[in-house]
């Protein structure tokens, strides 16, 4: 047992000793910029009131919402998230990471909404600056959700192990999308499962359904009643959902659809999904049915509806159906992207000590278990 016990301690040693060799390496190539400006705010007023990084993290130059200022706004509002948002600025280029969390520990500024998180990094961006001075306020720092297809996966990793952190990687949750590749609705709905397809031959004439690209608060009133009425959990947090809704609506970027019994189509709504559409990209938030409506399939009959509306209307390139990896995403996505957690630790701080000798002791007994 002392043996496995200083193998263990041993590794992490050389591990700790490996990064912060790099760490002085990477502060005598990169030398301190007298421009270099750091800034911690825990009160996003302070974010929205500074011109150029408002102008970086609003729709204009961000086109997905979990990039924006807005966003990280409502999560903090409605759902009770501390924000840490990280900035250094520079010269040449602006780093962004947005954190929440407290008592020498930070992690995203995200939640179960947020498809994927990543830093925002503007003109050559000082990414390391910020890493390496996180490393002075804080002992640990986990991320989730990161994506791989753009590099920042890889890019924070770097930029933390250059900067003396020890870096533990791991696939956390999957992505399901769908590229478009240009194809009309009907060539995408012939490469579906012939089960998906028997569906919907045999119920769309039993459905009837609109997409509306704006916000209507007697629409939005059916999804919240039919939310309430599915098989899905408790909304996490209405007040959130709707006013994202409210203003997505306003800027012409959402689809929210409605289905109706075709034989009472003045009657309740039967099937309800929010989606929003930007640079490129149909994003699907959320959908629910009534449980006494499953016969008709309105759910099938309603993603048909809103797929059709952003392949030929809105003539987007890809749809991502967010995280999890539910069998009916996979009916309707063809790609699946590994979404990955990112946790840091500062190697020579007390407080993570426990926990790196866990991960040792994990890491040996996988590796025992595999021979």
């Amino acid at each position: 047992m002392i043996e496995r016990q200083d193998r263990i301690f041993g590794a992490i040693g050389h591990w700790a000793e490996r990064c912060w060799a790099g760490h002085e390496k990477e502060r005598l190539r990169e030398g301190y910029v007298a421009s270099l400006q750091i800034d911690y705010h825990s009160d996003l007023k302070e974010v929205q009131s500074d011109e150029a990084l408002a102008r970086l993290l609003s729709d204009a130059q961000q086109h997905a919402p979990f990039d924006r200022l807005a966003w990280w706004q409502g999560l903090v509002e409605h759902c009770g998230i501390l924000p840490v948002l990280a900035v250094a600025k520079s010269a040449d280029g602006v780093a962004i990471l947005p954190l929440c969390g407290h008592r020498g520990q930070l992690s995203a500024l995200a939640n179960w909404y947020t498809f994927r998180f990543r830093p925002i990094l503007s003109g050559e961006a000082p990414l390391q600056a910020l890493a390496r001075d996180l490393g002075r306020r804080t002992h640990r720092v986990t991320l989730h959700g990161l994506p791989e297809e753009d590099g920042s996966m890889s890019t924070l990793t770097r930029a933390f192990k250059a900067t003396g952190w020890l870096v533990r990687r791991e696939v956390c949750d999957t992505n399901r999308v769908l590229p478009v590749m240009e194809r009309s609705f009907e060539d995408y709905l012939a490469g579906r499962p012939g089960k998906l397809r028997t569906t919907l031959k045999r119920k769309s004439g039993k459905v009837t359904t609109r997409v509306l690209s704006r916000f209507d608060a007697e629409a939005w009133k059916q999804y919240e009643a039919i939310y309430s009425e599915s098989w899905k959990p408790e909304e996490g947090s209405p007040a959130f959902l709707r006013t994202f809704a409210e203003a997505e609506g306003t800027a012409g970027r959402l689809r929210l659809a409605l289905a109706h019994a075709a034989d009472a189509p003045e009657g309740p709504a039967i099937a309800a999904q929010m989606w929003t559409v930007e640079g490129g990209t149909a994003f699907i938030h959320k959908l629910a049915h009534r449980e006494a409506a499953k016969p008709l399939s309105p759910g099938s009959v309603l993603t048909a509806a809103l797929m059709r509306h952003v392949i030929e209307i809105d003539r987007v390139d890809l749809v991502d159906f967010g995280t999890g990896d539910d069998r009916y995403k996979q009916d309707w996505m063809e790609t699946q992207r590994p979404r990955y957690r990112l946790d840091m630790f500062r190697p020579f701080d007390p407080r993570n000590w426990a926990s790196l000798a866990g991960i040792g002791l994990r890491s040996l007994a996988a590796s025992a278990k595999r021979g």
